[in-house]
């Protein structure tokens, strides 16, 4: 059960006063600030902790040599509320204030979805051998929020014995269509467009399923 959270929308997200850096995809409202070096991004890192603990609310920070991705959520499910759009704002400011330019075409989350067979309850085989934990009906996710998300669903037909998995990447709406143009650029074939702009569904090469997903940032959903 999740904890009771008054959430709100991605639209409503977005409609915040100084979030524009910002990118809501799976799990979260993100963003990705570039950096003149690590140390460099280091000195945001230390704002983002002070801004966290003056709102009592707390991002996913990762530091790297480029810059600082930080993503801020409300729920386990990737849920927002008020105070993310709050704590985004604040995370913004102080980026200018630091000189680091946001990057939003960097942005990208990918999750791995099992479709599995009638009577195949596979969670909790990869649950297992990738040391996650459930969440909700259908997902599994690593508890330190590293690694891609496993989406379970239902094989459709239905084929006993014959489950599938596909990659899912969820990126920003004003990055989506240059992202699939380069994809089928690269040799990828498209295999359905029916649910654009919401998603894509490509094929690679040699076949394997990708469906590359902007829904996300432009959500009315609230949760």
């Amino acid at each position: 059960m999740l904890p009771e959270v008054q959430t709100i929308s991605p639209v409503a997200f977005h409609e915040s006063a100084g979030v524009e850096d910002w990118r809501v995809l799976y799990w979260g409202a993100h963003a990705f600030f570039r950096a003149e070096s690590l140390s460099h991004g280091a000195r945001l890192v230390a704002e983002v902790a002070a801004i966290a603990e003056r709102l009592e609310h707390y991002p996913d920070i990762d530091l790297r040599p480029e810059g600082v991705f930080v993503k801020t959520f409300s729920r386990r499910d990737g849920a927002l509320s008020s105070t993310d759009a709050e704590l985004a704002a604040s995370v913004s400011s102080a980026a200018r204030n630091l000189g680091l330019e946001a990057d939003p075409s960097v942005l990208t989350v990918v999750g791995i979805a099992v479709a599995q067979g009638p009577d195949a309850h596979v969670r909790p085989f990869w649950s297992a051998a990738l040391g996650y934990e459930p969440l909700g009906a259908e997902d599994a996710i690593d508890p330190l929020r590293r690694n891609p998300h496993v989406w379970f669903h239902p094989l459709a037909p239905p084929k006993a014995g014959r489950g599938r998995t596909h990659i899912d990447i969820s990126v920003p709406r004003d990055q989506v269509e240059a992202r699939v143009a380069a994809a089928l650029a690269a040799g990828g074939r498209m295999a359905d467009d029916s649910h654009a702009p919401q998603w894509w569904t490509l094929t690679s090469p040699d076949n394997h399923g990708v469906d590359i997903a902007a829904w996300t940032d432009d959500s009315d959903f609230s949760g």
